[in-house]
């Protein structure tokens, strides 16, 4: 009757014995005989398991993602490579489980490479402590200013137009449950206008968020922005992608006080949208407003290193409006993921990666410009992604790539209304030259 339920027949009678009961149809007396279901269920019928990996291996196909196509589309996820190590780490089965290791005695593999992990995230950050973790960018940013607010007895947030559009969504959905407000200023030729920046920041701002490489890839001034939140009293926040820290200055030399990001552009693949990994980091002072779990070492019993989750209590998680945050689950098999890339490139590697995206999306860039079919859209310096304007519907464009098996870029238009055939590109290290020049040649085709 239940074929991959392991019992067998006695042992079925002994539980049914057990409770009183005669047969299976006992345990569903209660349920009114009106509303069983009458006939066998309508499902397929059953399947070897050479023919299931057959047929689930032939839906798999009708997906089609970055490995079928040359990848130019960005907008918060990218097409980065993933040293092979990576794979191969997190196949052991003792990292197969997200689950919080509240148990440190049995966890010890588990906690160290989520120490590692938030070790690294402030060495890129430069801030001082790290957590772990948050499930993605979009999170790690709402619970930034949750976190803030909290840290400032404030309930007012001001942010930067040129975030994500998705991540400003979630920070209002979060904004909308914790009575705190969200003012956005509006960009300025795609950077956050600093004066109507300042003009909304009040002694009633507990943080001034903004994201650097912005939405459309330009580089912001944190730093101007920090003075303008520290001048009123707020926390700075700086929504930063890890990438572009191996050229451009921390966020901590800049003065944030809380940076936060996606996970994803450090060996994670695309996965279709997920799942990724949150980071987030702050100064010393916000330790203890933190969400996610903190990771610390100390000795144990007979003076040997023990890794131990410290500075917060499980039950703080779990009391509702009370709690610090509601994120529970632990994203640590992805952070290991990122962990791993991170200690394979080195310093060194990952410069390169950063510098490599740099060059050659300048090389995109200049190659659309002088076709004559697509003009600057803005001035600034951009980091891997940059904005064109075409002279062509950017949907109609996309579709025809797609047609040559290239993903094109991101339609600006849909999230602002102003930059209507406003095309965002993403290119990363792994596009070649061979491969720009030919998105080149079918984009004005």
């Amino acid at each position: 009757m239940h074929r991959y339920i392991p019992n067998t027949d006695e042992q079925r009678q002994s539980m049914l014995a057990s409770l009183g009961m005669q047969n299976i149809e006992d345990l569903f007396v209660e349920i009114p005989d009106q509303i069983r279901l009458k006939r066998p269920l309508d499902v397929p019928r059953s399947h070897s398991e050479l023919e299931l990996i057959a047929h689930i291996g032939a839906l798999s196909q009708k997906n089609l993602g970055a490995s079928n196509y040359t990848c130019f589309l960005g907008a918060g996820a990218y097409d980065h490579y993933g040293p092979s190590i990576i794979n191969h780490t997190l196949l052991r089965q003792e990292f197969f489980t997200a689950y919080t290791p509240y148990q440190p005695e049995v966890s010890q593999g588990t906690l160290q490479a989520i120490f590692e992990f938030q070790t690294m995230m402030c060495e890129l950050t430069g801030l001082d402590v790290s957590n772990a973790s948050v499930y993605d960018g979009a999170t790690a940013l709402a619970e930034a200013a949750m976190m803030a607010c909290n840290a400032t007895r404030r309930n007012e947030v001001v942010v930067s137009g040129t975030i994500h559009p998705e991540h400003r969504a979630v920070l209002e959905t979060y904004g909308c449950t914790r009575e705190m407000m969200v003012k956005m200023v509006p960009h300025k030729e795609g950077m956050v206008d600093m004066e109507a920046l300042r003009a909304a920041t009040t002694p009633s701002t507990a943080a001034v968020i903004l994201q650097s490489p912005n939405f459309f890839g330009i580089i912001e001034d944190l730093a101007g922005a920090a003075d303008i939140a520290h001048e009123a009293g707020a926390l700075m926040i700086a929504s930063v992608d890890p990438i572009s820290l191996g050229i451009l200055k921390s966020p901590g030399e800049l003065g944030v006080d809380i940076a936060v990001g996606d996970g994803q552009p450090l060996g994670v693949p695309l996965s279709f949208g997920g799942p990724y990994v949150g980071f987030m980091a702050a100064t010393q002072k916000l330790l203890r407003n933190m969400p996610g779990r903190i990771v610390g070492i100390t000795n144990d019993s007979e003076g040997q290193r023990a890794y131990v989750l410290t500075m917060q209590t499980r039950e703080q998680h779990i009391r509702r409006e009370k709690a610090t945050s509601n994120i529970c689950t632990n994203n640590a098999l992805v952070g290991l993921a990122t962990t791993i890339y991170l200690s394979v490139m080195g310093k060194a590697g990952l410069r390169e990666v950063a510098e490599q995206c740099v060059s050659k999306s300048r090389y995109a860039y200049e190659a659309l410009i002088k076709t004559g079919q697509f003009e600057p859209a803005f001035a600034a310096p951009f980091f891997r992604e940059f904005v064109v304007k075409s002279k062509r519907p950017v949907a109609e464009l996309n579709q025809e790539l797609l047609e040559h098996n290239i993903l094109g870029g991101y339609d600006l238009g849909k999230d602002y209304p102003e930059l209507e055939n406003h095309w965002l590109v993403a290119v990363t290290e792994k596009r070649t030259k061979e491969e720009i020049d030919h998105l080149v040649r079918r984009a004005v085709q």
